[in-house]
């Protein structure tokens, strides 16, 4: 017998699940988060103590009706704006505590954006887009360009570096959005309505590759969606009712979660 087979042969087999170290912090903490706007005389609360964690590596979809401060919890995930009360914690950093200059940076470095409309810039061709974020940073390195161009074949588009958006489809650009999202490593990714403005078909081909992309590089991301082919996708899975943000069953990680069960 093999050294250790009497012992390995008393063990279980190794499962094909996601493990992660029980001490390891959350990389995205909603503490007590909450965002009230005055309109006129009145005060309109549109999140109210919203309370969530999401794990590196985690997909996480946000759900809710129209007008229901979707993207407003994006906003503040992202630090473009502020809570009322509470605090967004990124890696242990709690964005409230930054300067404006200090969280533009920050979100420059950590956070890609996917947006529903694409967002490319008309006059930049596909290529300059992708490594516009790279640009800014100051971080567009010889090889930082290699990779970001690597992206964009992983995409489909890498004989596209040249042309311009208006000379895309709109799977295309958002393809594009996609890899510029990705092209700085960025520790978080934010999607707003990914497919919203693509036909099924496309919508589920950029589904595919976001999700790809993102769990392969090991990327957080949290992603506002209608689409229910996203949320059977997702780990976790966050509704705001009434200004609540209240966590639902996911179905991948009830799917997970059943493997282990012997």
């Amino acid at each position: 017998m093999a050294p250790g087979g009497a012992a390995a042969a008393g063990r279980p087999r190794d499962r094909a699940v996601r493990c992660r170290p029980m001490a390891e912090p959350p990389l995205l903490e909603l503490r007590g988060l909450s965002r009230v706007f005055r309109e006129g005389e009145r005060e309109r609360a549109v999140l109210r103590g919203a309370d969530a964690v999401v794990r590196r590596g985690e997909l996480a979809v946000l759900v809710g009706k129209s007008g229901s401060g979707k993207s407003t919890l994006l906003n503040l995930v992202a630090g473009i704006d502020l809570p009322t009360a509470g605090e967004v914690l990124v890696e242990g950093i709690a964005l409230s505590r930054l300067s404006e200059r200090d969280r533009t940076l920050f979100r420059r470095r950590h956070v890609g954006f996917v947006f529903q409309f694409y967002n490319l810039i008309p006059t930049l061709t596909v290529g300059e887009n992708l490594l516009l974020p790279l640009e800014l940073q100051g971080r567009a390195t010889p090889a930082r360009r290699r990779a970001a161009l690597d992206l964009l074949d992983e995409v489909g588009l890498g004989d596209r570096a040249a042309s311009f958006p208006d000379r895309l489809s709109g799977g295309e650009q958002q393809r594009v959005a996609v890899a510029r999202a990705l092209a700085h490593d960025p520790t978080l990714v934010l999607a707003d309505e990914p497919t919203g403005n693509l036909d099924l078909e496309t919508g589920l081909a950029v589904l595919d590759l976001l999700d790809r992309l993102t769990r392969r590089a090991g990327k957080t991301m949290l992603m506002v969606t209608h689409s229910p082919e996203v949320v059977g996708l997702a780990d976790r899975v966050f509704r705001i009712e009434d200004g609540r943000l209240v966590e639902r069953p996911a179905a991948r990680a009830a799917a997970e979660r059943a493997v282990t069960v012997p």
